[in-house]
């Protein structure tokens, strides 16, 4: 009777591990906080769901989800025809969120809400603008006493979907940035100093006096860090937040049917100019069915719940009509 019960209950543990799903995937750091929450709100209200993001860089994900290492992917930047091309999957991409890429420095004595046009910000990458006291930043930044002192600038070392973001606004604003360094998620930088992750960039700058960077809004919240006020399209400087992002998106009139579109340097008055979708890149149809079965109704659960989070992470809610054209693409993913 004792071995049919123990024969019993050995059967019941088995069962439930054959039943459980562990969903691995990797990808961008701009959208990370608000992912951990989510995927552990969602583990936790779905038992036997671990969903286990790791938070690599765009790039990295990209190719990791490509050569199926990973279940999904996570990229600030989209996909081009050539990665979609190569992938051993086919992947569709899916906005989660919308952000921001602030410009964040370290000067000691210098307040916050420094204006930046992004011309400014390109010379200061190109090289050309290598000091705090440069007379264009002292002109649109009248009244501040800036140090003669050199300028630092830090970048992402590794392939980031940040960084795609900023040197895509970069490109549309800088004819000169967009010939010698464009747009990518890893670019040749003429100097300065690479860190990895929107929390390298973070940290390096927050703890280096003159420094000068670039990362996605809450990463400047949550470390207190001073961050810049830019002019957009509109030659209005611009503050980062909910309602300025939100403002950027309203510039897309028709979703795409692949989700893949740009909304850096969006018209508008209050638009804030260095705004992004983020994407998850999931297969149409994974290899494990019942993983293809997590990831749809995960992001049913993420239109239907999640969203409801993104403000108070400093993250601007999908706008409803990417909302239901996302619900129906969702019905392709198996």
């Amino acid at each position: 009777m004792k071995l049919k019960w123990m024969s019993a209950a050995l059967m019941v543990t088995l069962a439930a591990a054959a039943a459980a799903q562990n969903i691995p995937g990797a990808g961008a750091t701009f959208p990370n906080p608000i992912y951990s929450r989510w995927f552990s709100e969602y583990s936790s209200s779905h038992p036997g769901v671990k969903i286990n993001y790791q938070s690599v860089g765009s790039g990295a994900g990209i190719r990791q989800v490509s050569t199926k290492t990973v279940d999904f992917g996570a990229s600030d930047g989209p996909m081009s025809d050539q990665q979609l091309g190569e992938s051993k999957i086919k992947l569709f991409h899916f906005p989660t969120v919308m952000g921001a890429v602030v410009p964040v420095y370290n000067v000691p004595g210098v307040g916050s809400d420094l204006k930046f046009s992004g011309e400014v910000i390109a010379d200061i990458y190109l090289g050309h603008i290598t000091n705090w006291n440069d007379p264009r930043l002292k002109k649109d930044n009248p009244g501040v006493n800036f140090p003669d002192h050199t300028i630092l600038p830090i970048y992402r070392s590794e392939g980031s979907g940040t960084t795609y973001i900023f040197t895509d606004f970069l490109s549309k604003v800088g004819p000169e940035f967009s010939q010698k360094i464009g747009k990518n998620t890893s670019v040749r930088w003429p100097g300065g100093i690479g860190q990895k992750g929107n929390e390298g960039v973070a940290g390096m700058v927050r703890n280096s006096p003159y420094t000068f960077g670039y990362v996605e809004l809450i990463y400047a919240v949550q470390n207190n860090m001073s961050y810049g006020v830019v002019k957009n399209a509109a030659g209005k400087f611009v503050k980062a937040s909910v309602e300025t992002v939100t403002n950027a998106a309203g510039s897309v009139k028709q979703m795409p049917d692949d989700f893949r579109v740009s909304i850096t340097n969006a018209p508008g008055a209050d638009s804030y100019p260095i705004s992004s979708f983020t994407w998850l890149l999931i297969p149409i149809k994974s290899d494990d069915p019942a993983k293809g079965k997590v990831l749809h109704d995960f992001l049913l659960w993420m239109l239907d719940h999640g969203e409801s989070e993104a403000a108070s992470m400093t993250y601007a809610p999908l706008p409803r009509n990417v909302v239901e054209k996302e619900r129906g693409a969702i019905n392709y993913i198996k």
